[in-house]
């Protein structure tokens, strides 16, 4: 494999010429073998210097030119340079594709985006869940309608995509479609995945998210306290699918378990556990991680509510959830019963579990991450937040240890007594 080349320009004369100025072209050759590309430039053939293949004169213009067939002799040598230590096979037809852009072939970026898709729904159950294809899918919709409102585009050549893409489809995001900062984040999340994969296939040279950060402010997470919690668990509903949902949410307020991990709980996954109580053993429905709770007496008295209960038997489960929406519908219902005026969803029982029930107790937040099956502690920092009473506990234990290190000995009281 031949590693030199050869390079001149020369005047190309056109058909049915008579006079006037001539087409400059570039000659590259590898082995004998030429190829020619236009330069897209002109020049009058008295002007032009062939020993020299450049223009002749000084004056601007003629420096400008020569300026600009010395910057083509450049640029072949990084592409032949770039060749060579990738160990390429070096023609004057791979040189001279590699000049035009034309030796990788186009890539849309909504067709990756498409294949990605597929390949996530393929493997459904075996690495990625039901609601992360579903968020990819919306993913892809918002960038679709984004190409056809701001470029008027069905598809786009994945090597256009600059920065300038990336923070114009941010402010999309937050001023057309109306996401708030955290939605905005998780589609920019998405879309950054999907660069991440043309780059890796080199369909993108320049990252277009090397100067891009995110910036979101991680919204504070609402719970109930002591005495909401006992409000709800207290009261007398004589509805049955409010006082199903109602105890189905304390019981979680008990356990931090999720709605999808109730939702699939057996009653296999119940257990003796280490003190010999019962706990619950299961794996996260999002993380797959393990989480093992131990089961506190108003948990178990609820779940003992419903060993015999016909819906439960008939699916071989522990509690008869219904779905998401119909839970957090009737939440609200409750929560109105209940005069407590914070939006009352399913999700709040997991925060009530890790603020309320355990830290405001003096559980220690290790334990907390533990029960809560998260993998980082900097998650249960976001779900659980630190009360005042558990910061006023804290002081006082630091006030009497600093009491007792200050406090007199029995040396130097008596010295005292005898200084007087």
């Amino acid at each position: 494999m031949s590693t030199n080349y050869s390079l001149l320009f020369y005047l190309k004369k056109p058909k049915n010429y008579v006079s006037g100025p001539k087409s400059i072209y570039m000659r590259i050759t590898v082995d004998g073998i030429p190829k020619e590309v236009s330069t897209g430039r002109e020049c009058y053939p008295s002007k032009w210097n062939s020993k020299a293949n450049r223009v002749k004169g000084t004056t601007e213009a003629v420096k400008t030119l020569n300026s600009y067939l010395d910057t083509l002799v450049t640029k072949i040598s990084t592409i032949h340079t770039a060749m060579t230590a990738a160990a390429e096979e070096i023609t004057a037809e791979s040189i001279k594709l590699k000049y035009q852009g034309k030796d990788t072939k186009c890539k849309n970026f909504l067709d990756v985006f498409r294949e990605h898709n597929m390949q996530m729904e393929a493997l459904l159950g075996n690495g990625f869940k039901p609601n992360t294809l579903k968020g990819y899918k919306t993913s892809l919709l918002h960038v679709c309608e984004y190409l056809e409102k701001e470029f008027r585009l069905a598809d786009i050549d994945t090597r256009k995509i600059d920065h300038a893409f990336v923070t114009g489809y941010e402010f999309f995001l937050r001023a057309t479609i109306g996401c708030s900062a955290v939605s905005a984040a998780k589609y920019m999340k998405h879309l950054r995945k999907i660069i991440k994969v043309c780059i890796a296939h080199r369909w993108i040279t320049d990252d277009p998210f090397a100067f891009y950060k995110i910036k979101v402010k991680a919204k504070e997470k609402e719970f109930l306290t002591d005495a909401e919690l006992r409000r709800i668990e207290e009261k007398n509903f004589k509805i049955p699918r409010l006082a199903h949902v109602r105890d189905i949410f304390v019981f979680c307020c008990y356990t931090g378990l999720s709605y999808a991990d109730v939702k699939k709980l057996k009653w296999i996954d119940i257990s003796e556990g280490v003190d010999g109580k019962l706990w619950i053993f299961t794996s996260r429905e999002k993380t797959e991680t393990s989480s093992n709770i131990p089961l506190l007496p108003k948990a178990l008295e609820i779940i003992e509510r419903y060993r015999d209960y016909p819906p439960c038997i008939a699916k071989d489960m522990v509690l008869p959830v219904l779905s998401n929406q119909k839970m957090n519908s009737y939440l609200k219902e409750i929560a109105d019963v209940c005069e407590i005026t914070k939006e009352l969803t399913f999700h709040k029982s997991r925060h009530t579990f890790a603020t309320s029930v355990t830290l405001a107790n003096s559980v220690p937040i290790e334990t907390v991450s533990k029960m809560l099956g998260h993998t980082d502690i900097k998650t249960t920092q976001h779900y659980a937040k630190l009360l005042d009473n558990r910061v006023a506990i804290d002081m006082e234990k630091l006030e009497r240890t600093i009491e007792n290190k200050t406090a007199p000995t029995g040396h130097a009281k008596i010295a005292a007594l005898w200084a007087t």
